[in-house]
């Protein structure tokens, strides 16, 4: 067992949209991630997304609505629930995922992470 510093651990996150492993349990992974800007439309078949905002805030958008979410919030995004996250500034971000869960989800592009790197 090793203890996580999460504020230490976002000194080593240096770039946006790009998570990072910190944890595991139960076959799920433990993310950090900065956000700045929108990310892509997208949606995940088989695994639901937790977000928890750790310092500053963002809109969840979703295809018939907006979801504000500010330091010591979090929101569950279900399966097949399309969304696209937009940040005015930097926002860091807890995730917790299904290990293996493709940051983009249905869709392949610029902002897809295949190989995550742990801290």
């Amino acid at each position: 067992m090793l203890k996580v510093n999460v504020l230490q651990k976002f000194d080593q996150v240096t770039d946006h949209w790009n998570p990072k492993i910190v944890g595991e349990l139960n076959k799920q992974h433990v993310k950090l991630v900065k956000f700045q800007g929108p990310f892509t439309w997208h949606h995940h078949e088989n695994e639901d997304e937790l977000f928890y905002v750790v310092k500053g805030s963002f809109v969840m958008e979703l295809r018939d609505k907006n979801i504000e979410l500010g330091e010591g919030d979090f929101l569950v995004v279900p399966k097949g629930v399309e969304h696209r996250p937009n940040a005015d500034k930097e926002v860091w971000v807890m995730l917790f995922e299904p290990a293996g869960t493709l940051n983009t989800g249905n869709t392949e592009n610029e902002f897809t992470k295949k190989n995550l790197e742990t801290l």
